[in-house]
């Protein structure tokens, strides 16, 4: 456009003005052109009124702006701010939309809607406190966000759109998916797209699988069309629950709809197929990308790892440096837990030094997948000091780490210091209790196992049932030890007898030592054949036939005996069996394993 002069700006009545400053502002792009705008304007001199206009406008651009260094952005948007000698609630606004837009911390834009409230006017309107509760999600920050809450209560202002989409999508990212919930529910009944896609990421964040996919199939009945942040919370669900057949079916659905495949959805189907098992097709989604970013190669190389394709994770790796893609935390995540699964120490060494070589702070699943690495290798003595140098506190997973170590090592020093820093985190938990409770057992100290069971008897804690699920026909078939509320229990009892049968004629002898309760050798193996994921094996034989794959998902780490009879299974009923427990996956082919008996 053309620029207009000093001279020629002075004769131009306002609304001309204020025209030029629309038209030079819409095409600005960056925050490079908004400066080199604002000082075209500067040199125009213009009236008192106009160029309030003028910076209101460009502040606006400001927040706009796409993808601003934040903290020049930041910085540039609050002296425009302070230039305007009576902000309106649009310049109040605008400077709360672009501290978060420019990647701040809530504390800055809560701080101007503070600012706000002591000036007394102009009041706070609806889109304010919409912008206020979106720096609060981005962080997030839910105690920040419950006191917009109240204010928004105050001032007569949570029915509107705009404040009740910012409420669900603060909740729904601060995994408080009860009070999202009820948000949600409180929407009038032409709810938007963006009300329906934050409340099913927000149940697929917390693994509330059946609620996200049947919230999608709600969306669906009452003709709201999703897009790609909605797919990507859907995917995310199959992921969770392992549902493979119903991933595919959503990414059909992707394809078949025109929904565009960006590199977040990208990354989630990625992130699906692999923690459902098909990582071969988790490869043809990331080869397919024409762009990749570090949370596409993070997704691959944690793929290959939890597979346990040690070379195709650290190959990846090699080849994602040589590609100049600077790695994350998560990249590391994925390096060091290929290394764990197969024992890889010198190099677990390698890959933590070049981590620290990078500038990456190692997070604290960094250090747990460096213990790890180092308790299953047998070097509990290296993991203990390990521990002991963290320049962080250790969390209980690492201290439970610790634990299991000792359960193979026998290492009572230091299972005892593990132990009570374990209780001190967690008194409350009760995968501590059991885990302490099986510690004492396999060692036969019933009476420490009974008090231990006592105590968390007196202190209502509930042991957390181990759990398998497998997917049949698109439904989600969940099973527990010695579990009799499934409706095929009798049949499937009829299968485990059979498989029991053709195990034993196997040579293989029940590994009753895993059963650690005080019982007849008999009455363990009873509690052996019933556990979890043998019923699930059970159930895919029973409603499956071969070459369909058995896929089951289980939330504990994989019995040892289950584990043996599962590569019986696979070459007695000559059927390929997939298992993704807590670590890591299982894959049984012809009576091997694809763990090589190490997880």
């Amino acid at each position: 456009m053309r620029l207009l002069k000093p001279k020629e700006a002075a004769t131009l009545p306002r609304e001309a003005l204020e025209a030029h400053v629309v038209s030079l502002l819409r095409g600005c792009r960056g925050l490079l052109a908004l400066r080199s705008a604002h000082a075209h304007l500067t040199r125009l001199r213009l009236p008192r009124l106009t160029a309030a206009f003028a910076l209101s406008k460009l502040l606006a651009a400001c927040a706009s702006a796409p993808a601003p260094p934040a903290a020049a952005a930041s910085s540039y948007a609050r002296t425009l701010f302070d230039q305007i000698p009576d902000p309106t609630a649009f310049c109040y606004n605008s400077l709360i939309r672009a501290l978060p837009a420019a990647g701040a911390a809530p504390a800055p834009a809560l701080a101007v809607y503070r600012l706000m409230l002591r000036a007394g006017s102009p009041r706070p309107n609806t889109f304010t406190l919409a912008f206020a509760l979106k720096a609060c999600a981005a962080v997030p920050a839910p105690g920040e966000g419950r006191q917009l809450h109240a204010q928004a209560l105050r001032q007569g202002l949570e029915a509107s759109a705009y404040v009740q989409t910012g409420l669900l999508n603060l909740y729904a990212k601060c995994e408080q998916v009860a009070l999202a919930r009820t948000v949600f529910d409180g929407m009038a009944p032409d709810k938007s797209l963006v009300a329906w896609s934050a409340m099913i990421n927000g149940y697929s964040r917390v693994g509330m699988v059946t609620e996200a996919l049947g919230l999608f199939r709600e969306m669906q009945a009452v003709g709201v069309e999703p897009d790609e942040v909605t797919m990507v919370g859907v995917i995310s669900a199959c992921a969770k629950a392992g549902a493979l057949d119903l991933g595919k079916w959503v990414h059909a659905y992707i394809d078949r709809k025109g929904i565009t495949v960006d590199l977040e959805l990208s990354t989630a189907l990625i992130d699906m197929y692999a923690k459902c098992g098909l990582i071969e097709r988790a490869r043809g989604v990331f080869d397919a990308m024409v762009e990749k970013d570090t949370k596409a190669w993070s997704a691959m190389i944690v793929g290959f790892a939890i597979h346990g394709l040690v070379e195709d994770a650290l190959g990846l790796f090699s080849r994602m440096l040589e590609l100049k893609v600077r790695p994350n935390n998560v990249t590391f995540i994925g390096v060091l837990s290929a290394c764990a699964h197969s024992g890889l120490v010198d190099d677990g060494r390698r890959y933590w030094s070049i981590m620290q070589n990078l500038g990456i702070k190692p997070s604290m699943e960094n250090y747990g997948c460096m213990i790890d690495l180092l308790c299953r290798s047998g070097l509990l003595d290296d993991a203990y000091s390990f521990v002991i140098d963290m320049p962080i506190s250790p969390n209980s997973i690492i201290w439970r780490t610790l634990l299991v170590a000792c359960k193979s090592s026998n290492r009572i020093d230091i299972a005892e210091s593990a132990s009570k820093r374990l209780l001190e985190l967690e008194p409350h938990n009760p995968e501590n209790y059991v885990l302490l409770s099986n510690l004492c057992a396999s060692n036969s100290q019933w009476d420490r196992v009974s008090y231990l069971r006592k105590k968390m008897k007196d202190s209502n804690v509930t042991a957390v049932a181990g759990c398998s699920s497998i997917e049949i026909n698109g439904y989600l078939h969940e099973f527990v030890v010695s579990d009799d509320s499934h409706p095929e229990i009798k049949e499937i009892r009829l299968v485990l007898r059979e498989i029991a049968d053709r195990v034993r004629r196997a040579g293989h002898k029940p590994w009753t030592a895993a059963v650690l309760h005080d019982v007849g050798e008999e009455e363990k193996e009873v509690a052996l054949c019933e556990h979890s994921e043998r019923l699930a094996i059970a159930y895919g034989l029973l409603k499956t036939k071969a070459p369909h794959v058995i896929r089951v998902v289980k939330n504990l780490r994989f019995c040892p005996d289950c584990h043996e009879v599962a590569k019986i299974i696979s070459k007695s009923y000559n059927r390929e069996i997939i298992v993704r427990d807590r670590v890591r996956f299982h894959k049984f082919i012809g009576g091997s394993c694809s763990c090589k008996d190490f997880w």
